[in-house]
């Protein structure tokens, strides 16, 4: 029967020939063509609170999109037209946000559509009228200016300032912002895209890459396996490439492209070390390209084409493992995604729990330590800022009526791997590696509720070994558990140590420090204690220059401290002002304004924001409106 269905959808889509799932490079390529779409012979979807959609009853198989990208009046305009399933539906219903729907076809002809009521979250439904027999509908549309997965930067928000730049960012919901889509992880497409550019612009997509421009700004587009709607992206830039390897490049702006290519240099190696781990890599191209600083995320693990912040460029390679981190949700979050909302720890955690796993292998296991030390730290901190709300702390989570960036916090990241590197200590590594190169194997190119998986982990993992773990206890309860991996560094305990020193002589040995990596210096600004005041800081300052670090996370969480200990030498308070103008990046700008806040300064923080806002994605600025209470009138 696997056979058949094998032969069935080589047939069908072909894209590739069929091979016998037998081993090595065969196997990678059964993989790829056994689940080249999703799983159609199924339509047992799970209910979704943050989409309108109703798969059970028709759903997309296949997007091919043909669009037209408007710098001058900041648009996209086009059509999208999708191969669906129908199960007996006389309706489709797609999502839609700030989206203008100007006509629709079903099978090439004229059909009736309806736009539900507005919702400030979630959008609007497009109701589309079908035939039973319906298999293709077209969607005619042009997105607005309120369109939210949409950055337009002019050429002074560019590294080169020559050119204008576009960025999408679809995470978790914004997809259907500038495409008409069913915007929920759990259905899982194909597409093809045609995009027109202006001609002395690139266009890149999360599918199969130019590596050069072409002359008349027309770019096409493929992928050929199957993925979520949210992992669909598109950037548009005067940016050039460089490749790595013949799987692995970069593309940045041409003044970035060489140090990109230096930092990224060891990218081949560390998709060696991930297959080692957990099996083929079967996306055949890993590309990572650096984008303007507005960009929101460290990373985005859009398929075959991450997208990275440059705040990552730190000029030694030393904050690299946020691209272990991206490729590794090439297996878990790309390869097995998570189903909905609810259960975004099974794309994070275990992505973390792999990053680590690959630093580990790559530069030892001193680093991926310090890493892990530096999240459980970071843990900590988010378990206590959620004292009023305990129930954000579980890994499971309940986001109905919510936005589902909420969830992405350090508890699915963090608190998901702990609970995967005590699981580690528990079982045994060889026991967890093989468990967990199963697990990406079996659910290939589908996605995962948690309770589907807890049943997967029982059955295939503790039940079979005979192992007694809590499990429900660290999924489905909130805070942590007692039966925490203990994870130790001896290179931080230096660093504490030299803190120590500092504190009780109020003296400085620099060369104490001389051989830190980014890490220990995080570990020893994170760590000053509270006795630390504005005059030691000043010390400190003058010792490191840590003012003018060059590294974007230690200069992140020195400016923090900088505000939360009053330190205003050095000039660190231009520098803070520059810095949250300059950089767009959630995690960075929202932590310092948080210390703003928190120290009484909101007036400064607002006063700062009103010039930083329009620099911001719509995602980071909606975070800091939150942080602020900031009225975009204000």
């Amino acid at each position: 029967m696997k056979k058949l269905l094998l032969l069935l959808v080589c047939f069908a889509h072909f894209l590739i020939s069929c091979s016998s799932p037998s081993g090595g490079s065969k196997e990678t390529e059964s993989l790829k063509t056994e689940n080249i779409s999703s799983h159609s012979h199924t339509h047992n979807y799970v209910e979704e609170a943050h989409s309108y959609a109703q798969p059970n009853a028709a759903v997309i198989k296949h997007l091919d999109l043909d669009i037209l990208v408007d710098f001058e009046q900041k648009i996209i305009s086009g059509q999208a037209s999708y191969k669906i399933e129908s199960f007996e539906s006389n309706v489709i219903i797609l999502d839609s946000k700030f989206l203008e729907i100007e006509k629709v076809l079903a099978d090439g002809k004229a059909a009736k559509f309806k736009m539900g009521s507005p919702d400030k979250l979630l959008g609007q439904s497009l109701n589309i009228d079908i035939e039973k027999s319906t298999k293709e509908i077209s969607i005619f549309y042009k997105t607005s200016a309120e369109s939210e997965a949409l950055q337009w930067l002019n050429p002074m928000q560019t590294a080169d300032k020559k050119h204008p730049f576009l960025l999408t960012q679809g995470q978790a919901i914004l997809t259907r912002t500038w495409i008409p889509i069913q915007d929920s992880p759990q259905i899982r497409i194909t597409y093809n895209a045609k995009v027109k550019v202006p001609k002395d612009l690139m266009a890149v997509m999360s599918a199969e890459n130019p590596k050069s421009k072409t002359s008349n700004g027309i770019y096409e587009f493929k992928m050929r396996q199957s993925i979520s709607p949210y992992l669909i992206a598109l950037a548009v830039g005067d940016i050039e490439y460089k490749s790595i390897s013949p799987r692995t490049g970069v593309y940045a702006e041409k003044s970035m492209l060489e140090k990109v290519h230096f930092e990224f240099s060891d990218m081949e190696k560390m998709v060696v070390a991930a297959e080692n781990l957990y099996g083929d890599y079967v996306w055949d191209q890993f590309d990572v390209i650096v984008l303007p600083p507005s960009f929101p995320f460290g990373g985005m693990e859009n398929p075959r084409l991450t997208f990275a912040t440059p705040t990552v460029i730190a000029g030694d390679k030393s904050l690299t493992s946020l691209i272990a981190h991206e490729l590794a949700h090439s297996w878990s979050g790309n390869l097995v995604t998570n189903a909905t909302w609810n259960d975004f720890w099974l794309n994070e955690g275990f992505t973390v729990y792999f990053e680590m796993r690959i630093m580990e292998a790559l530069y030892g296991k001193d680093r991926a330590d310090m890493l892990a030390l530096i999240a459980r730290q970071d843990l900590e901190e988010e378990i206590e800022g959620f004292k009023e709300s305990p129930e954000d702390t579980k890994l499971k989570l309940d986001l109905n009526e919510r936005n589902p960036d909420d969830g992405m916090t350090s508890i699915a990241y963090d608190k998901g791997y702990l609970f995967l590197r005590t699981l580690e200590e528990t079982v045994g590594r060889e026991k967890l590696d093989l468990f967990l190169k199963n697990y990406f194997k079996e659910h290939a190119f589908s996605t995962m509720h948690t309770e589907r998986f807890v049943d997967y982990l029982n059955k295939n993992l503790l039940e079979k070994h005979g192992i007694s773990f809590n499990t429900e206890e660290w999924i489905y309860q909130a805070g942590l558990p007692s039966n925490q991996a203990i994870i130790s560094s001896d290179k931080f305990t230096l660093v504490e140590n030299f803190i120590d020193q500092i504190v009780k002589t109020s003296k400085i040995d620099k060369s104490a420090s001389k051989s830190w990596t980014s890490q220990e210096w995080v570990h020893f600004v994170k760590n000053l204690p509270s006795e630390i005041g504005s005059k030691q800081m000043a010390m400190i300052d003058q010792a490191f220059d840590l003012s003018n670090s060059k590294n974007s996370y230690i200069a992140m969480v020195w400016y923090e401290q900088s505000i939360l200990k009053n330190y205003h030498g050095n000039k660190v308070d231009a520098k803070i002002e520059e810095f949250l103008i300059e950089v767009g990046r959630r995690w960075y700008v929202s932590t310092i304004f948080k210390a703003l806040k928190k120290s009484g300064q909101r007036g400064k923080a607002i006063e700062i924001y009103k010039k930083a806002r329009p620099n911001y994605h719509s995602v980071t600025a909606n975070t800091i409106d939150e942080i602020l209470n900031f009225k975009p009138k204000e």
